[in-house]
């Protein structure tokens, strides 16, 4: 499992006060971690925070599950890395 993988995964355990053992890649946000409306803005909020990255909020809202937030975060980190070795 990537560094990205087990970081989101301990977020989302911290902010939803579940086990992390609980947490599969397949977990839904909703359904199978209970998290409501606040619970996702403020996940959004600590990915963003934590990788240094934006998520805008019609994107946000297409991220259902841990694996799809984690395979956002993964492309997000890919095109900020390119973006920034183009820079150079």
């Amino acid at each position: 499992m990537s560094d990205v993988a087990n970081r989101v995964k301990e977020i989302i355990a911290e902010q939803l006060m579940v086990d992390v053992e609980e947490i599969t890649e397949d977990s839904t946000f909703v359904d199978d971690l209970g998290a409501d409306s606040l619970d996702r803005v403020e996940l959004i909020m600590e990915f963003e925070e934590e990788f240094g990255i934006e998520i805008p909020d019609a994107e946000a809202e297409g991220i259902q599950t841990v694996g799809e937030a984690i395979a956002y975060i993964e492309r997000k980190l890919q095109e900020k890395e390119k973006a920034k070795s183009g820079e150079l």
